[in-house]
């Protein structure tokens, strides 16, 4: 039960005289609601699927290889700048984010 530290402090022998089995029944039917809120101007077209169709987008991208500057981490397989290497002594090729 979640207690209100602000609200006045009552005795025992009040609480006990006050709260009646079905005052606090109630009490707790009040408080639970059964109505759920629906935001009308939601509606579910607004949503983008991860799985949507975009047959009709067409997509560019340039695809670049790994350069010689370049390795690919061990860990997040991520190719990083030779720069991004932790430890260049070490056989585990990881970058600095994964060490």
């Amino acid at each position: 039960m979640a207690t209100d530290y602000d609200a006045p402090r009552r005795s025992e022998s009040d609480e006990v005289s006050a709260d009646s089995l079905e005052e606090l029944t109630a009490r707790r039917n009040e408080a639970q609601s059964a109505v759920v809120d629906v935001d009308e101007g939601e509606t579910v077209e607004s949503f983008e699927l991860p799985g949507a169709d975009l047959s009709g987008e067409e997509l560019s991208v340039r695809v670049v290889p790994k350069q010689a500057d370049e390795f690919t981490c061990s860990s997040c397989f991520l190719v990083h700048h030779r720069s991004r290497l932790a430890d260049e002594d070490s056989n585990d090729m990881l970058c600095r984010d994964c060490a």
